[in-house]
């Protein structure tokens, strides 16, 4: 029951944006055909009316042919077209939403404004009587409190902070498309894990996610990601899915440039929703392969490091289903006598893998959000709509019930051990090529007791 809701909850949110969208769309076509008004040659007047209402027209036929719905998700055919589209269809979003905002301020404040006049003339008589005479030498409409008089520096105040809350989304989209989204992180993170075998402490994973290659993601960009990787001298190499992002996309070069990636316990994948979009898990598979690297569909393997075995499984993309459980089918692959590491794309699978007692996953999907913003010392980010697992670090009790929230869980008493999972933010980007706050990341985890 709680996939299906969510799936749905998922649609409730994401049909509405969708409509604001378009609201935007049609705001700033409206101001850039007011605009037209201005100039006084009717053939220049009428050559930029002619071209606002064919980008106004075009970038809805892109948004319409290239974005459909999946399971309870929205899917984004990618291209250089759809992803400038992005780009302009986000940035356009959040400064009409911004704008609004101001207006919302602006409006209010003279609200309140109004009122407290009225208030006061009415509770103060000295205020009348003193107003009385002021009546006899103005217009009434320039005392009657309900109208005050125009204030010309609240006016240009107004006017703007309108014009900046329009123009700071325009520029920061423009400086996370040209900056932020190429700007690679290395994180280095302790993952600490449960009963850790005294050998395997400083055990070093490399791992990449969610790569999308494609029209905002060269050979070379993957290859200059490839390389910082290889500095940190991992033992172990993982990638978390979402190679390419649509079937048009150059999946082969992708992982040819994966596989210069250098760990003495090799090359490691799983598949990401993106894969499946495409229709190249087996594909994916098969290239990974081809080219000396291995990739876990619903399979484990067995890896030995100073004479010490541990337990890595890989999963193909987990759904949320009404009746089938995530990560159902690897039940039989836990060990107990050795630690897992799970890598599966959708982080919402660690409540499940957490019930099945495996120790560490590493996952991707999420992107961070690819923007994020502080408002009063509280983050937000888009992710967030879609899992509590957006970026970083989780924990919860190992064994624990998979129905239980986190909340409840914390509620509880504290638990003696403790499943983790780690959220990489991601190489690549989706929908809109930009990132603001969430850099692209290359984490290297290293193993320690929990």
């Amino acid at each position: 029951m709680y996939s299906r809701d969510l799936g749905w909850l998922r649609l409730a949110i994401l049909l509405p944006v969708l409509s604001l969208v378009l609201l935007s769309q049609c705001y700033w076509f409206v101001h850039a055909w007011r605009l037209a008004r201005k100039i006084g040659r009717p053939l220049p007047r009428l050559l930029l009316r002619g071209a606002c209402l064919s980008a106004f027209v075009l970038i809805d036929l892109v948004l319409a042919l290239n974005v459909g719905f999946g399971p309870s998700q929205i899917v984004w055919r990618n291209s250089t077209v759809t992803s400038l589209s992005g780009l302009w269809l986000s940035s356009a979003l959040l400064a009409y939403l911004a704008v609004q905002f101001v207006t919302a301020v602006a409006w209010m404040l003279r609200a309140v404004r109004r009122i407290v006049a009225l208030i006061w003339r009415s509770a103060s008589p000295a205020a009348k009587a003193e107003a009385e005479p002021a009546a006899q030498r103005e217009p009434a409409a320039e005392n009657d409190p309900a109208h005050p008089p125009v204030d010309l520096a609240r006016r240009r105040f107004v006017q703007t902070a309108t014009a900046l809350a329009g123009a700071i989304p325009f520029a920061g989209a423009a400086y996370g498309f040209a900056f932020e989204r190429l700007n690679y992180q290395v994180r280095r993170v302790d993952l600490p894990v449960s009963g850790l075998p005294p050998a395997l402490r400083g055990l070093r994973i490399a791992q990449l996610s969610d790569i999308h290659i494609g029209s905002y993601m060269s050979a070379a960009d993957v290859r200059r990601a490839v390389g910082m990787a290889n500095d940190l001298g991992a033992d172990l190499a993982v990638v978390t899915g979402d190679f390419l992002t649509g079937v048009h996309d150059p999946l082969e070069a992708c992982i040819a440039e994966l596989s210069r990636l250098r760990a003495p316990l090799g090359v490691w994948g799983c598949n990401g929703n993106h894969e499946v979009y495409a229709g190249v898990e087996a594909l994916a598979a098969t290239l990974f392969e081809r080219y000396g690297m291995r990739l876990l569909r619903q399979q484990n393997a067995e890896l030995l490091w100073r004479g010490q075995a541990f337990n890595l499984i890989g999963v193909d993309y987990q759904r949320e289903r009404r009746r089938r459980p995530m990560l159902a089918a690897i039940a039989p692959m836990v060990r107990r006598d050795v630690p897992n590491i799970l890598l599966s794309h959708n982080p919402n699978s660690f409540p499940r893998a957490a019930e099945l007692g495996i120790e560490a996953m590493l996952a991707g999907h999420t992107h961070g959000g690819q923007v994020k913003f502080e408002i009063l010392d509280h983050r937000f980010s888009p992710a967030r709509f879609l899992t509590p697992y957006v970026a970083g670090m989780y924990q919860r009790p190992l064994g624990a019930a998979a129905a239980l929230t986190d909340d409840e869980l914390r509620a509880g008493a504290p638990a003696t051990q403790s499943a983790v999972v780690y959220v990489n933010r991601g190489l690549g980007t989706i929908g809109a090529p930009v990132r603001l706050g969430v850099p692209p990341e290359i984490t290297l985890h290293t193993l320690c007791p929990a």
